[in-house]
């Protein structure tokens, strides 16, 4: 069965829309960008960027075991667990 496809409409401002000029295909350039954003969004906030109070909780018992380090090769940010693997999980 073939897939059904949907239309989705945005607003864009002046200097969005003269940065999509010349572009080929926009529809398709659009379709991937917003694929890609997706595809990065951080799974916890789900890419609103902000923590529930339900999440911070969550968060501040999963950080007690965890940092946030700097990569020394690339620079990119990412989690390192410090848990000891014979001590039980939990708050």
């Amino acid at each position: 069965m073939a897939r059904k496809e949907s239309t989705v409409t945005f607003k864009a401002d002046e200097e969005l829309l003269g940065a999509l000029e010349g572009v080929p295909n926009r529809s398709e350039f659009i379709r991937h960008a917003v694929l890609a954003a997706l595809d990065n969004r951080c799974p916890l906030c789900r890419g609103t960027g902000i923590l529930t109070p339900e999440q911070k909780v969550h968060w501040e018992t999963f950080s007690r075991r965890h940092r946030i380090e700097e990569c020394v090769d690339c620079h990119a940010w990412h989690l390192v667990c410090e848990a000891d693997p014979a001590a039980p999980a939990g708050p």
